[in-house]
């Protein structure tokens, strides 16, 4: 049996559970701020918001 497809699969697990621990740090970041119509206030917000789609790209001009 070669190694090499488990540490593949092993190395892929983790970055995704990374990515996915960023989003949701994220997001508590972000809901715990209510911080939506500001700037996001790290990189894990600013990832949380391009995966969830929830941004606004020039401000908003409505508040």
């Amino acid at each position: 049996m070669s190694w090499l497809p488990l540490i593949i699969a092993v190395l892929l697990s983790i970055t995704l559970l990374v990515g996915y621990v960023m989003v949701l740090v994220g997001i508590r970041r972000e809901d715990k701020a209510l911080s939506l119509r500001r700037n996001p206030g790290g990189a894990s917000a600013s990832l949380a918001r391009k995966v969830t789609g929830c941004y606004v790209r020039d401000g908003v001009t409505w508040t």
